[in-house]
């Protein structure tokens, strides 16, 4: 839930946000698109609802980036999509949906991301030996 969470405070206040990182957050599906929306009506004593609220899957306005998995086993990964655009990106790895806080490709990504100086967002750079740790997500 913190890349919800982060997503929606970077719309509010994006003057306080450098960049959004999110670690398989569903913000762009229905919540019931996850392995987990019975346990959440169970401890939340309410139902899911079928769609996000409006705006959920707009990218805020700082630099996004959201870091996925098609093994992740709770969120399906298609919910965890940014649109394409110039300060939005998505990076693919192989792993599950709580193992993406230590994965080293995923640390490495972060670490990758947060270095980008202040008002020099780059995309993700696949070339080299990161094309083979780094799947292009648009792949067939």
């Amino acid at each position: 839930m913190g890349g919800l969470y982060a997503r929606q405070l970077a719309k509010l206040t994006p003057d306080k946000v450098r960049c959004v990182i999110s670690l398989g957050s569903p913000f762009a599906s229905s919540p019931k698109s996850t392995n987990a929306w019975r346990a959440y009506e169970w401890a939340n004593g309410s139902e899911a609802d079928d769609q996000m609220p409006p705006g959920f899957a707009e990218v805020p306005p700082v630099p996004a980036t959201s870091i996925f998995s098609r093994t992740d086993g709770i969120c399906a990964w298609q919910g965890c999509l940014n649109p394409d655009g110039p300060t939005s990106e998505n990076i693919e790895v192989d792993g599950s949906h709580c193992g993406l806080g230590h994965h080293p490709a995923v640390v490495y990504a972060i670490a990758d991301r947060l270095a980008q100086p202040d008002g020099a967002w780059k995309k993700f750079e696949r070339s080299g030996w990161r094309a083979l740790v780094f799947p292009d997500w648009r792949r067939a």
